[in-house]
């Protein structure tokens, strides 16, 4: 009973953290594109129910802990953006397109090729860009409101040094307190506790497509879904990445006219429903992502009770517990960043534009540090000279996997202990007589020198 109980255990713990960690990231982000209270309850509401439809579809069908979450990053991007020309039914234009656009990937694999082909450094200094306003919040919060911001950072801290998964649950528990304590009487006087859809009419214009949809489409991608699959990878599954793409797509396109921003594979909660701890065989781990889609979507009949906290908080307050929840992304995408010398000035200039939330014929900043970073390197990159190649450098044989970035999971909190430090993709199992399909694939390390295609 222990081990059929284990998975279902696995997966309502992943799926509890990863809504209490970040939906004030989500809720903080449709405020600064436009939404009222009522569209900004539907947008939670319906990307709970999309994550948890996705997330059961692609585990039952493929067998595979595939845990869905909605695309943190992307609600950070939209707290820098801020306001499109037209507010929100042009954001939920933009919504709809960067659904498509990730329907685009899975269906096309060149483009999702091509994504994947940006510049590791570019990518992280992007989103390291994107995250920085909203990772100030905390600090700004404790010179604006000390009395009520201070108990919430001590709380994190405390949290994160001896249970670092709670740390950010925790601060929210306190916050909600401290809300409860400080807000008015009436505040809570006339609001709908219940959520309901609330569908938008979407509208478009060239400057949110370039400037919102585009951006959001590559952040989603860069630093959610490729992240998941290399989590998975890490744990010895092979996930189909087209079909998880079509399916989390289809899901974005769906949530959108009710508000939802995106939805996108996990990898930190990927690594609470993969790893070992949801279940001794892997073959039974599918069961915790399955579950936590089932919780994330009954979590999210609590949206309404959730938009009216955050309508009656300080907005500095909730844009605090959110910053806490990124501050673990935004290390992540620094280290990413200025990792490589050669391409240290090109990420630091990605990261100085995408940060300084310049707008330029509309187009916010995320999407000009990106057009910065790349023509850095294409104007200052010098090649090196080929160097011979040495008998022990196995560089060749699995290329690395990206680094794991925050997402809709605790994104402060540092994955299972038993996941990879960096994820290789393996190579197919081969049997022990054919050693020469080992060496080539790269999966068993071996004196010889590796051979190469």
């Amino acid at each position: 009973m222990a081990g059929r109980a284990q998975p279902l255990l696995a997966g309502g713990v992943a799926a509890l953290v990863g809504f209490a960690s970040s939906f004030t990231v989500v809720l903080a982000g449709f405020r600064a594109v436009g939404a009222s209270d009522a569209q900004a309850a539907s947008g939670l509401l319906a990307l709970c129910v999309a994550c948890g439809l996705a997330a059961a579809w692609l585990g039952w069908r493929h067998r595979i802990p595939m845990s869905v979450a909605w695309s943190t990053p992307g609600a950070a991007l939209l707290v820098a953006t801020g306001p499109p020309p037209g507010g929100w039914p042009v954001a939920v234009g933009a919504f709809l397109v960067a659904g498509l656009l990730i329907v685009a990937a899975g269906l096309f694999p060149p483009l999702g090729r091509a994504v994947a082909a940006i510049p590791k450094p570019v990518a992280g200094a992007m989103l390291a860009g994107v995250l920085l306003p909203l990772c100030t919040a905390p600090f700004r919060a404790l010179v604006e409101l000390p009395t009520v911001a201070g108990p919430v950072v001590v709380g994190w801290l405390l949290l994160h040094r001896f249970a670092r998964r709670w740390a950010v649950p925790g601060a929210l528990l306190v916050a909600v307190a401290a809300i409860a304590l400080t807000a008015p009487p009436a505040g809570l006087t006339g609001v709908t506790l219940i959520p309901s859809v609330t569908l938008t009419a979407p509208a478009w214009n060239a400057s949110a497509l370039v400037g919102l949809a585009l951006p959001l489409f590559l952040v989603t991608m860069a630093a959610q879904n490729v992240p998941g699959m290399a989590v998975l990878v890490g744990y010895g599954y092979r996930p189909p990445f087209g079909a998880a793409l079509r399916a989390t797509g289809l899901a974005s396109l769906l949530a959108a006219p009710a508000g939802g921003h995106g939805v996108n594979l996990a990898a930190i909660t990927a690594a609470l429903a993969a790893s070992p701890d949801a279940h001794p065989d892997p073959e039974r781990r599918w069961i915790a992502s399955v579950t936590a889609g089932i919780g994330l979507a009954l979590l999210g009949l609590g949206a309404g009770v959730a938009t009216a906290l955050v309508a009656v908080a300080p907005p500095i307050l909730i844009e605090a517990v959110a910053g806490l929840a990124l501050l673990g992304a935004l290390g992540t995408a620094l280290a990413s960043a200025v990792a490589e010398p050669a391409t240290r000035e090109a990420a630091v200039v990605t990261f100085v534009v995408t940060a300084s939330g310049v707008t330029l014929i509309g187009v916010g900043g995320a999407f000009w540090g990106l057009v910065a970073g790349c023509l850095m390197l294409l104007l200052f990159h010098r090649r090196r000279p080929a160097e011979p190649a040495s008998p022990t450098a196995p560089e060749s044989a699995a290329p690395a996997a990206p680094s794991e970035p925050a997402e809709s999971a605790a994104p402060t909190e540092s994955a299972a202990p038993t996941e990879p430090a960096a994820p290789a993709e393996p190579a197919a199992t081969a049997a022990p007589e054919r050693p020469t399909r080992d060496r080539r694939s790269g999966a068993v390390p071996v004196d010889r020198t590796p051979q190469h295609h």
